[in-house]
């Protein structure tokens, strides 16, 4: 069963940008498209473990922002080295303007 955890507002983030979210020891990214959507990944790059947030968000990428590897947020791909594993994804939904993501 999918646990809903109220993660923030939705004007806590801006188009195309992304925000830290630590919850029970772990850190997550959530991020906002160009279109309104909401997103959630693992917080920290798959190659040196390096927060995401911070990287240039473009559409539904996020640019790791040490060595530049880029991941499609919506379901985690690697699209650029030196990353080669994918980030995990959770599902995210709106509740009036607050973002909840299912853990």
């Amino acid at each position: 069963m999918t646990n809903w955890i109220n993660a923030c507002s939705t004007a806590d983030i801006e188009a195309e940008d992304s925000m830290r979210f630590d919850h029970n020891g772990r850190t997550y990214a959530i991020y906002r498209n160009h279109l309104d959507e909401y997103y959630c990944t693992d917080g920290l790059c798959t190659h040196e473990e390096v927060h995401l947030v911070g990287g240039l968000v473009i559409e539904n990428t996020i640019a790791c922002p040490k060595h530049s590897s880029i991941f499609d947020f919506t379901t985690g791909e690697v699209e650029t080295p030196p990353a080669c594993e994918n980030l995990r994804t959770y599902p995210v939904r709106l509740d009036g303007e607050r973002v909840m993501i299912g853990l």
